[in-house]
């Protein structure tokens, strides 16, 4: 249920954008949920509507009509996180098997986004209430599968979060992926080229002839007796991508029961390597992974 909420701008916080306020105040709430609640009117300044970049001044009254119940992100929680790399612009965080990268409508707890918003703001969890500017929202700049582990690459300021947006877009971003599946590889290396699209009744991500362009190339790194270890570098960024395009080749990832897999624990699939240019000084840099012990123990 919908509620009326107002605050009153003090002199601390002048000159503060109304939606970079808004965004303090309700951090578990999305940026794009608050921006639509003020195009709508549903945020009034001193009884009238207003737009996203109105600057608040000392004084200025803010109403909101909210609805909390409808959170879906960014509620800080003490997770704990497993932490490659960090400075003040970016974090390199390894994300285990099983969480959610952002909260969703059945679940808004537990999530990377949960964790992430309360390490970035842990430090200062109560000055953020007073000054929205002190909280660091984290960028998501690429995503993983729940069941997949691994690297990702998360921006600490707008700046970053513009910049590294712009390199993945760009294909500049280098990432390298470990997979154990399913029988045994005769070639070393090759291609897949198989275009993947939606199919909306079915709810499904699959290979579709009016799909989208999506490659993958692959590498054998080691051969078992009814397995095959692979690094799998996608080329395209499509949804499940290098699920659908393993089983598309007909060799599915172990532990991948949506799309043919034998059945195990988790889904034997893990973001190993990822490298970028460093968002403000440009120089390159590379982090890896190692293959997780879960995954190691079915080998």
């Amino acid at each position: 249920m919908s509620e009326l909420l107002t605050f009153n701008i003090e002199e601390t916080i002048r000159r503060n954008r109304l939606d970079n306020f808004l965004f303090g105040r309700f951090t578990s709430v999305s940026k794009i949920f608050l921006r639509n609640l003020i195009i709508k009117g549903d945020c009034r300044i001193n009884g009238k509507t207003s737009n996203p970049g109105y600057c608040l001044k000392s004084g200025d009254a803010v109403e909101i009509e909210i609805d909390l119940a409808a959170e879906t992100s960014m509620k800080p929680e003490a997770v704990p996180l497993e932490i490659f790399f960090e400075d003040d612009e970016i974090l390199v965080v390894n994300k285990p098997s099983g969480m959610l990268v952002h909260p969703t409508l059945h679940q808004k707890s537990g999530t990377l986004l949960n964790a992430l918003s309360y390490y970035l703001n842990r430090k200062s969890i109560v000055s953020t209430l007073h000054n929205p500017l002190d909280y660091i929202r984290p960028g998501l700049v690429h995503r993983l599968d729940r069941k997949t582990s691994g690297l990702m690459l998360i921006a600490k300021t707008p700046r970053a979060l513009r910049n590294l947006s712009d390199h993945f877009t760009r294909r500049l971003v280098k990432k390298r992926y470990l997979a154990i599946v399913d029988g045994t590889i005769a070639e070393d290396a090759g291609t897949i080229d198989a275009p993947i699209g939606h199919f909306e009744q079915e709810r499904y991500w699959s290979i579709k002839a009016d799909g989208k362009s999506a490659i993958t190339n692959f590498r054998v790194l080691e051969r078992f007796s009814a397995e095959t270890l692979l690094e799998l570098e996608p080329v395209t960024g499509r949804t499940n991508q290098l699920r659908i395009h393993c089983t598309h080749f007909g060799h599915p990832i172990v532990g991948d029961d949506k799309y043919g897999g034998r059945e195990f624990s988790r889904l034997c699939l893990h973001a190993a390597k990822i490298g970028f240019h460093h968002p403000l000084t440009n120089d390159w840099i590379e982090f890896e992974s190692e293959i997780p012990l879960e995954m190691k123990s079915f080998l």
